[in-house]
């Protein structure tokens, strides 16, 4: 039987007491937004775009600890990468990224990448794609 776990990794507790790529980018070439009404949760994040990679990233959560460190952890999982390949980061990445997560907040995961995706689809939308 596969162990739960109960508390956060030490790398959840870093990103959390110490996010990365934490802000704003303004006149941003893409913008997601998402967030989950159950927990209150809300998560935006700010691309730029430079010969189709993610050159800059940013992000601003109003949440909980695990929704900070999962915003922390895709902005830096996404930063430099093409767009396609940002696309592919998925929900269980970020949370393999972290070393897990207790499963009552695996829905924060999903609000990371999801946010991520939201910001590509964005851009590509402005982009005429």
């Amino acid at each position: 039987m596969a162990e739960q776990q109960i508390g956060y990794s030490k790398k959840v507790m870093e990103h959390f007491m110490n996010p990365h790529n934490v802000g704003v980018i303004e006149n941003a070439d893409g913008y997601g937004k998402v967030g989950n009404p159950v927990c209150g949760d809300i998560m935006e994040i700010f691309i730029t775009v430079k010969d189709d990679r993610i050159e800059d990233i940013r992000f601003r959560t109003f949440g909980c600890g695990s929704a900070i460190a999962t915003s922390s952890m895709v902005t830096d999982m996404a930063k430099g990468k093409t767009l396609d390949e940002a696309m592919a980061i998925t929900r269980d990445d970020v949370a393999t990224e972290l070393e897990g997560l207790p499963p009552r907040k695996m829905h924060c995961s999903n609000l990371a990448a999801d946010a991520l995706h939201e910001a590509i689809r964005d851009y590509r939308s402005r982009q005429g794609e």
